[in-house]
């Protein structure tokens, strides 16, 4: 698996926010007031090293980040992100649905950012430990069969949300996404994914994540919440053409 990216967690107190899973924030920014606020919200010069352990101020806790969530984009992308979702947030669906598959093309396979995936439990719904546990076993199978099994969570959430037994329905979404189910069930059995979701986990608490999904995109402040396409593509070509400037990108 590719090199996984870290990013420096920044106060959430400072973040841009709109609509959020555990947050009281809502509504919809207008596209370049909330970009030109990023922009100006935090120095920009990070030290944090990508690619290594962090240890989280104040805490004494190393996390190693890059042992954890799932890629995808170019490693030399000039911007990088990380999403912090809940599989049981509505919000997250919503930004994985409506606004991930325009960043996807537009940015990600394009070259401009690269962009981490990190699935973590907020504790506020109570069948998303059991489909976080499939997914992160289905990510060791291979990245092909997570990304199937990730599109169904997102798609059908409702389903597993409602189900008495979240574990069968996940484990059908699983075989329909091309896992071997014998390796599921023996990386189910033996906890190995837990170890990642305990890490993602307690990044997120750490880091203060007060609502998901959130993204910190490096050298600037998070941000929180289900934004609207277009706000988001225009943080994201404001970032991008900071980073590249003068550079001939």
């Amino acid at each position: 698996m590719r090199r996984l990216i870290v990013v420096r967690p920044v106060a959430v107190a400072a973040a841009l926010t709109v609509a959020a899973c555990g947050s009281e924030s809502s509504g919809a920014p207008d596209s370049s007031a909330t970009a030109a606020g990023l922009l100006s919200g935090t120095p920009k010069g990070s030290s944090s090293p990508m690619g290594n352990a962090n240890l989280l101020p104040g805490s004494g806790q190393t996390i190693d980040l890059p042992s954890l969530g799932y890629n995808l984009g170019d490693p030399e992308s000039p911007v990088r992100v990380l999403e912090i979702s809940d599989y049981g947030c509505g919000y997250c669906r919503k930004f994985h649905l409506e606004t991930f598959p325009t960043l996807l093309s537009e940015f990600i396979e394009s070259g401009m950012v690269e962009w981490k995936f990190m699935p973590f439990i907020t504790g506020m719904f109570e069948n998303s430990l059991a489909v976080t546990e499939a997914a992160e076993c289905a990510l060791l199978q291979s990245p092909k069969v997570f990304d199937q099994l990730n599109e169904r969570l997102w798609t059908d959430q409702v389903e597993w949300k409602r189900s008495g037994e979240p574990e069968a329905v996940v484990r059908t979404m699983a075989g329909d996404a091309g896992a071997d189910l014998g390796e599921l069930d023996a990386c189910l059995a033996d906890d190995r994914q837990m170890a990642r979701i305990a890490g993602a986990t307690g990044f997120a608490q750490q880091a203060g994540i007060r609502g998901t999904p959130t993204f910190f995109i490096f050298d600037y402040p998070p941000v929180q919440g289900a934004l609207p396409t277009e706000t988001f593509r225009e943080i994201l070509t404001a970032v991008h053409a900071e980073a590249t400037q003068g550079s001939g990108s």
